[in-house]
């Protein structure tokens, strides 16, 4: 029959059908997923670590780190769009700017805390951490720690229960986002030696980081895993392996024939529990419209709390105006002053944005950021995380 029109044939039928093949993915509204978004990009993880040491011009976060002119324009317009940065002219008749840390921007430094003795404690290496910090208010050299908001008390995973908030649910994933390359895990490691650098090598991957997230919730099995996240075989086995080579799960076998294998979080990967809730605290500020996704409730006092990172000398909440620094390395090497005995006082502010200021978003990552958009049914998880 010449003259049928078949299905498939005419120029926008593969396009069509591939659409229809595809189905659409949902992911769980997460706001420490919403803070990885933003330091996963090595770049812009970078830039901002430099902030925290006092830069703010362009030349000199070029010269700390090494990066193309272009790249590095680029990461300072996009934070300065999602409000982690605002510009400041060098005067009124200039048209250079300086890029000064909004309120938004300070407060990621509990995260980078919680990351640094994360790194300090599992990552050194025979050399020993990076630097030493020094809480001013205080005056005390302090090994910070992640808190209850309620009691101070140390939060551990097995001692947390969690509910859904206000924003729980799921959003439908972006195509463009799942296929988002991660930079290479060495790109964090560029410029000055850093616990922080060397923590975001392991979970500054999105992948990694997501299924961190799911053996939080006490998810340890592949076929459990690759269910939750859609994510391909190959693509699981290889973070699970690099996972397990890192030391953050062991490999456990529980069925002989055939043979399958949990993967549990060591004492080492339980210890990423604190830098999680303090990223996820930052994003329920900053990044979810009030609407936290998850409400977590400190077992030790009985109270919902909020992670805060405090000093351990003195229970006062750690800021980064109030810290010093003593290196453990010589900072003229990576484009700073040499200081005299390496104990660097470094001025910044974040009064430059209004505390109820929340941060511009990516157009794609707008619809992630907004946790009032749900087309699919929420899935109640309430547990207690994983021990």
């Amino acid at each position: 029959m010449p003259n049928e029109k078949r299905a498939g044939l005419g120029p926008n039928a593969k396009t069509a059908s591939r659409s229809q093949a595809v189905p659409q993915l949902f992911e769980r509204n997460c706001s420490v997923g919403r803070t990885i978004s933003i330091m996963s990009d090595a770049w812009s993880f970078l830039v901002i670590r430099e902030a925290f040491f006092g830069a703010r011009r362009f030349e000199q976060f070029r010269t700390a780190l090494g990066l193309p002119r272009g790249t590095l324009a680029e990461r300072l317009k996009r934070l300065t769009v999602r409000g982690i940065f605002r510009q400041v002219h060098y005067s009124a008749n200039s048209s250079r700017a300086e890029y000064h840390l909004t309120r938004c921007g300070m407060e990621l430094y509990p995260s980078f805390v919680a990351l640094i003795r994360f790194g300090d404690r599992w990552l050194s290496g025979p050399e020993g951490p990076p630097l030493k910090l020094i809480h001013a208010t205080c005056g005390q050299e302090c090994e910070p720690y992640v808190a209850c908001s309620h009691c101070l008390g140390e939060v551990k995973a097995n001692r947390v229960r969690y509910r859904d908030g206000p924003g729980a649910g799921r959003t439908p994933v972006e195509p463009a986002k799942r296929a988002r390359r991660t930079a290479e895990s060495s790109s964090f490691s560029r410029g000055r030696p850093s616990s922080v650098s060397r923590s975001l090598e392991i979970i500054g991957d999105r992948w990694s980081f997501l299924i961190l997230r799911e053996a939080f919730f006490g998810v340890r099995r592949f076929d459990q895993m690759q269910t939750e996240l859609r994510i391909a075989p190959n693509i699981l086995t290889e973070r699970l392996g690099r996972l397990v080579t890192r030391g953050v799960f062991d490999r456990v076998k529980y069925q002989d024939l055939p043979e399958r294998y949990e993967y549990r979080l060591t004492e080492m990967g339980k210890d990423l529990y604190g830098a999680f809730i303090t990223m996820g605290a930052w994003g329920d500020r900053w990044l979810s419209a009030g609407d936290p996704p998850l409400v977590l409730t400190h077992l030790d006092c009985g109270h919902d709390f909020s992670a805060v990172v405090v000093c351990n000398k003195c229970r006062k909440p750690i800021e980064a105006p109030d810290m010093r620094y003593r290196l453990n390395y010589d900072p003229a090497l990576y484009g700073a002053p040499q200081a005299g005995d390496r104990i660097v006082e470094i001025l910044v502010s974040g009064e430059d944005a209004p505390a109820q200021d929340v941060p511009s978003q990516d157009p794609a990552t707008q619809d992630e950021a907004r946790p009032g958009k749900r087309a699919a049914p929420r899935r109640g998880r309430p547990g207690t995380a994983t021990s």
